[in-house]
């Protein structure tokens, strides 16, 4: 499962390429959204429904339970769900989705025995976490329709214990816009170059940055550009150092600086509130012209940004980490799993809906056309995004930093942004911060 992430990434986005990451709602606060596919038009069929229509006729009715993260595709899950209906029917899938809390929130399903059906994790790592409840997909039609770059970091073994609904470009989302505006022909590739940057658009009367840091899951988004410039050729074995107990964040210019002075620089030039700023915040300020920079997005905000201005001129590109101008790297691959319960009730009909998701002529053009998302699949068409084709130049102009978020699990990130939260709000210094990283990275991971 854990193989070079550097050489797959790169295959990924050369090929068919993401938080995560989840939405709130204007105070902050994150948003659940339920789904019964019960709700959708069963009487509009496709012509692929009205031929399964009469196959399935006489079928027994089934109720899947789904159970995943990743609440901005909460829309495109529903037109998915709804499209699925006029094939099968006899279906329902009830859909639920939270990003706030969702390991815990997981963890208590399946403890109490009220599995989902379907339920989500991070790739990698995690995939090992949830083994034991998650069906191997290896001999399913979904696996041999999955890009392989994918389908290595959904592995355990030979086995396949995930499928995605995404690959992903990490970065600095920005508004060419501002930037030509104020004089900012190239966009910063060195810290200190993008604090003169976010002077002079401050300067202008433009706000530099927008964080999304009421959101714990934009700082693992931040924090692996940082741990892939502490150590690009083996960022999984500095991971697993600091599970171990065996490295320090002080150990780490990367992470012990050079992190910490990004982290400071957006809050002097970044939101006014910026412990309530979320991703609706980021989004709204990006694309009204208000803000410059987004901070720990990547390719899923851009749908989003042109609803409200189609014309914004929108660029990409990789954090400014240090003085080294190399190791400002976009970060790409595909970081998010959707599991099935192996001891579900109704197996059968789940997998039979997320093979007709990746190989349907629909399931195959819903990446694209429906989600905006970079596809997971070989047969998949890449949207015709501005951060999906500037991640593409990056990477083969630069290379790709490593996915190093897949490395840990969510209960770590989780823990890891709200001790940074704590940081940003004064309560406690940076080695006081370092220290408690550590000590969540031993207690949460060790034992995983």
């Amino acid at each position: 499962m854990k193989k070079s992430m550097s050489v797959l990434l790169i295959l990924l986005m050369m090929g068919t390429l993401f938080a995560g990451c989840g939405q709130t709602d204007e105070e902050g606060q994150d948003t659940t959204t339920m789904i019964d596919s019960n709700t959708s038009d069963s009487d509009t069929t496709s012509e692929t429904g009205e031929e399964s229509n009469s196959d399935t006729s006489e079928e027994a009715d089934a109720e899947i339970y789904m159970f995943i993260s990743m609440p901005e595709y909460a829309e495109a899950i529903e037109t998915l769900i709804a499209e699925y209906k006029t094939v099968k029917p006899n279906v329902t899938i009830n859909y639920e989705t939270t990003q706030n809390d969702y390991p815990t929130l997981l963890k208590t399903k399946l403890n109490s025995g009220e599995a989902p059906d379907i339920f989500s994790s991070t790739s990698g790592k995690e995939i090992g976490v949830y083994l034991d409840y998650s069906a191997n997909l290896a001999n399913q039609p979904l696996a041999e329709a999955m890009s392989d770059p994918v389908k290595n970091v959904m592995k355990s073994g030979d086995e396949v214990h995930g499928l995605s609904i995404k690959g992903n470009f990490f970065g600095i989302v920005y508004n060419k816009g501002i930037f030509e505006e104020v004089g900012i022909t190239e966009f910063p590739q060195t810290l200190s170059e993008l604090e003169s940057a976010a002077i002079k658009i401050e300067d202008a009367g433009y706000q530099a940055f927008t964080s999304g840091f009421a959101e714990w899951w934009v700082f693992k988004h931040v924090f692996q550009h940082y741990l892939d410039a502490a150590q690009p050729e083996n960022v999984e074995g500095l991971v697993n150092a600091f599970i171990n107990g065996e490295a320090k964040m002080q150990d780490y210019p990367e992470l012990y600086n050079d992190f910490f002075n990004f982290i400071d620089l957006v809050v002097k030039y970044g939101d006014d509130k910026i412990l309530e700023a979320d991703l609706s915040t980021e989004i709204a300020a990006l694309a009204s012209g208000q803000t410059a920079m987004v901070v720990g997005q990547g390719a899923w905000i851009e749908a989003d940004v042109l609803k409200i201005d189609p014309n914004i001129s929108i660029g990409f590109d990789g954090y400014p980490i240090n003085d080294n101008p190399d190791a400002c790297k976009v970060i790409a691959g595909s970081d998010q799993a959707v599991r099935i319960y192996k001891d579900s009730d109704v197996l059968d009909e789940t997998l039979d809906f997320v093979n007709w998701w990746y190989t349907s002529d629909y399931g195959k053009s819903w990446f694209s056309d429906v989600a905006g998302v970079i596809p997971p699949i070989t047969e998949g068409v890449a949207p015709d995004f501005e951060i999906i084709k500037q991640g593409n130049v990056h990477v083969n102009n630069e290379g790709a930093g490593t996915l190093g978020v897949v490395y840990s699990t969510d209960s770590f990130h989780q823990a890891f942004g709200e001790i940074m939260q704590g940081y940003i709000a004064g309560v406690k210094n940076k080695d006081q911060t370092c220290q408690e990283i550590e000590t969540k990275w031993v207690e949460l991971e060790g034992n995983n």
